[in-house]
């Protein structure tokens, strides 16, 4: 093993999701050795009982408000905070364009964009499709119009969308993150041995995969510590 793996859980409808996504990455920059990360990112539906075509589709904050108990008003000031934190990533939301869909089918497209290493770009064109640019992920024609901007034919997106093997590999990876105990989403999973949860900041993130890479680095480098004195070696070299 010549990385480390860092697995990523999250929903393409999360918005701290994507702003984990970013600070996570402003942490791999600052990182020396982001050559030796592995990322994968993985699934999970923060609701999969929502229909394709829910009540308030287009309006998230009546969408949260009923489904929270919450004043019009309180949800928009939630969603405005949020686009606050989006901005400070970097990152542009627009709430008054989203359209609220099952998450399922943009699962699918990721989990065939993994299979052609085409994993990140995946999350990351969701993401921006969902936030950003208020486009229906429920519509295969979109979905179809994103995965060929991240390099994928009609054909693999097709088969994304109608092989129930994608489907399966989205629900082995929800039963994954529930036997890990993960609650929530953005969850990061770094060596199977650290576990940080939420959209935490890159100086966080980074003292996080720092801490975990130099255990992963002293494990692949050999079990002991060695205090290094005069030796003889096998081809006659004292000193």
């Amino acid at each position: 093993m010549n990385t480390m793996k860092v697995e990523i859980w999250s929903d393409i409808m999360c918005p701290f999701c994507y702003i984990g996504k970013r600070n996570f990455e402003q942490a791999l920059l600052k990182f020396a050795d982001k050559d030796k990360i592995e990322v994968e990112w993985k699934s999970f539906q923060l609701d999969p009982s929502i229909p394709d075509r829910p009540d308030h589709q287009g309006d998230v904050y009546k969408y949260v408000a009923d489904r929270k108990g919450l004043s019009y008003e309180h949800s928009k000031r939630m969603h405005d905070d949020v686009t606050q934190m989006a901005k400070d990533a970097g990152l542009e939301y627009n709430f008054d364009k989203v359209l609220i869909t099952n998450s399922l089918k943009s699962h699918k497209l990721i989990q065939f964009a993994k299979t052609k290493g085409l994993g990140d770009a995946a999350e990351e064109r969701l993401f921006l499709a969902y936030f950003t640019q208020g486009k229906n992920l429920n519509d295969n024609a979109v979905l179809l119009e994103l995965g060929m901007d991240i390099g994928l034919t009609a054909a693999e997106v097709n088969e994304a969308m109608t092989n129930p093997l994608y489907a399966h590999k989205v629900a082995v990876e929800v039963n994954e993150a529930q036997a890990l105990g993960v609650r929530g989403v953005p969850f990061f999973v770094i060596d199977r041995k650290y576990g940080v949860s939420g959209a935490q900041k890159p100086d966080v993130m980074l003292g996080a995969i720092g801490k975990a890479y130099e255990e992963w680095k002293k494990s692949t480098e050999g079990l002991l510590e060695i205090q290094e004195g005069a030796v003889c070696t096998p081809d006659g070299d004292c000193n």
